[in-house]
């Protein structure tokens, strides 16, 4: 079995070190490397997901596509293709850059803390394209209009990265028009 690691970080987004996944998530959970992704079809719906819940860490809660970690040496285009592959059966996506300076921390009913520096990204499907979550990543995979992602911040079932992100992409408009923010703003630690 391979154990996942996570990238480190200073307080400067630079690469310090790595840790297993796993057993870095607790109630002092060190800065690292992530990401999120929204993957929207070509008629602008967004996958929502939400996680299995078998997920060590905010299991149950309702969020973006998928979400992940690039691994040491990752860029973090491949790492997010990865990810979609592997929760969401997604064998490739057209991807922009869309929030590369999102950070947050965010602590768990259980104490569990999330402590990332974590761009986001807009992944672009062919309309009705197949969708297969994994089932020990996504409990349910759903295409919903920008209208009701934007509701769902409301809801105490949303996650708090969520709720964070859309409070910075609900001002660009909708999901097919999200700009283009380029990698210049990526962390130092994270190619594209």
């Amino acid at each position: 079995m391979v154990v996942e690691e996570i990238v480190l970080l200073n307080a400067d987004d630079e690469a310090v070190g790595t840790a297993p996944k796993h057993a870095s998530h607790h109630t002092d959970t060190p800065y690292h490397l992530a990401f999120s992704c929204y993957v929207v079809d070509t008629e602008g719906r967004v996958l929502i997901t939400q996680r299995a819940l078998g997920k060590r860490t905010f299991p149950g809660v309702w969020t973006g596509s998928c979400c992940g970690h690039p691994g040491p040496g990752e860029g973090l285009r491949d790492a997010v293709l990865r990810r979609l592959r592997d929760e969401l059966g997604l064998p490739g996506a057209d991807l922009t850059s869309v929030l590369p300076r999102f950070q947050y921390r965010a602590v768990a009913g259980d104490g569990t803390v999330e402590n990332e520096r974590c761009p986001v990204v807009r992944a672009t499907v062919p309309a009705h394209g197949a969708v297969h979550p994994n089932p020990e990543e996504v409990e349910r995979a759903e295409w919903w209009t920008w209208e009701r992602c934007l509701e769902l911040t409301e809801r105490p079932e949303a996650s708090p990265w969520y709720r964070l992100q859309l409070a910075e992409l609900a001002p660009l408009g909708a999901p097919r028009d999200w700009p283009d923010a380029g990698r210049h703003d990526l962390p130092p630690a994270l190619s594209w």
